[in-house]
């Protein structure tokens, strides 16, 4: 199937359009996915959004005209959105935090989300049994592993005492996920130190303090702003002899310790299912939000050497992938 992309200049704007043929097109239901990078290159989160949507009977370029918009960040955000809009699809698939580049625009087309945040306490939706709206999705957060990931560093590091927390204020469930954290460090015995991100020297200031006050781990909220300092995260997580964990597989690939959390590829795959029954005509106002299915432990094997850590069998033998 021939393919031609159109990029469009807003500002920063990356907008990249799948075609396919006139006459397949004309048939072709159209779906619009709103995603945050630069769209150069293959996305596994569109890749896995093609899949499922295939094993719902709807293929690229024959009956379904899939179109890509991409953001190169938050400066263009709300271009992008609004040229998406402007093309009328029948439904948008956003990922992340792009559901509130499109949310303020107030969108009539269904908009199904992947979204890492509580869509309640972010306004998103009425209720996970009842969404209420046009908006709907799946959740990223899976507040029983919050402890869990505290508990496998416990595992990995019996002598650990001091766990350093850091995250967002500002993101949705944020609030969720630091008390599922004091709870989870208050029945094993540790002490917690939060370290929110405020401000354009947030990051800095805070891996500042968490070096200072001599924590022994580092547990990092996921979260999309989280992942694109992933990299400099893990940097000084390795120069700081600091064990580090976090909730998306993601993260270990660019260099934590380890993660433990949704399979992210199989959520966007499963938004598919949310497609194809608002295609069919079920409103999206009806259909609940999800949470994961999924789960899925990455060490990074490459990290553990460079603290000088030896991965335990136990965490071995359980592990979904080993990066090495």
């Amino acid at each position: 199937m021939r393919r031609r992309q159109v990029i469009a200049g807003l500002g920063r704007l990356s907008l990249a359009v799948a075609l396919g043929p006139a006459s397949a097109q004309a048939a072709a239901r159209r779906v619009a996915w709103l995603g945050i990078g630069s769209g150069d290159g293959p996305s596994p989160y569109v890749d896995a959004l093609r899949a499922g949507l295939g094993e719902h009977g709807w293929v690229d370029g024959r009956n379904l005209a899939l179109s890509l918009y991409w953001a190169h960040g938050r400066e263009d955000m709300e271009g992008v959105a609004r040229a998406l809009l402007a093309t009328n699809p029948e439904v948008v698939v956003t990922q992340e935090l792009m559901v509130y580049a499109v949310q303020p625009l107030q969108p009539t087309m269904p908009v199904v989300f992947g979204f890492s945040g509580d869509p309640v306490g972010g306004k998103l939706v009425d209720s996970l049994a009842r969404p209420g709206r046009n908006f709907t999705g799946m959740t990223y957060l899976a507040l029983a592993l919050v402890g869990k990931r505290i508990e496998f560093l416990k595992e990995w590091l019996p002598q650990l005492r001091h766990v350093a927390v850091l995250a967002h204020p500002q993101h949705p469930g944020e609030h969720l996920e630091r008390q599922a954290s004091e709870e989870a460090v208050a029945k094993l015995g540790l002490a917690l130190s939060y370290y929110p991100i405020m401000g354009t020297a947030g990051l800095d200031d805070a891996l500042a303090a968490i070096r200072r006050d001599g924590c022994d781990a580092l547990v990092v909220f996921p979260d999309s702003s989280m992942y694109r300092d992933s990299e400099r995260i893990a940097q000084f997580a390795v120069a700081a002899k600091l064990p580090s964990v976090s909730g998306w597989a993601p993260f270990a690939e660019n260099g934590l310790l380890l993660t433990y959390g949704p399979n992210i590829r199989e959520l966007y795959r499963s938004l598919a299912g949310y497609v194809d029954q608002i295609l069919r005509g079920t409103k999206a106002a009806d259909l609940p939000v999800e949470q994961p299915r999924t789960f899925e432990l990455v060490i990074n094997a490459r990290t553990a050497k460079a603290l000088g850590l030896t991965i335990p069998p136990s965490l071995l033998t359980r592990a979904d992938e080993v990066i090495e």
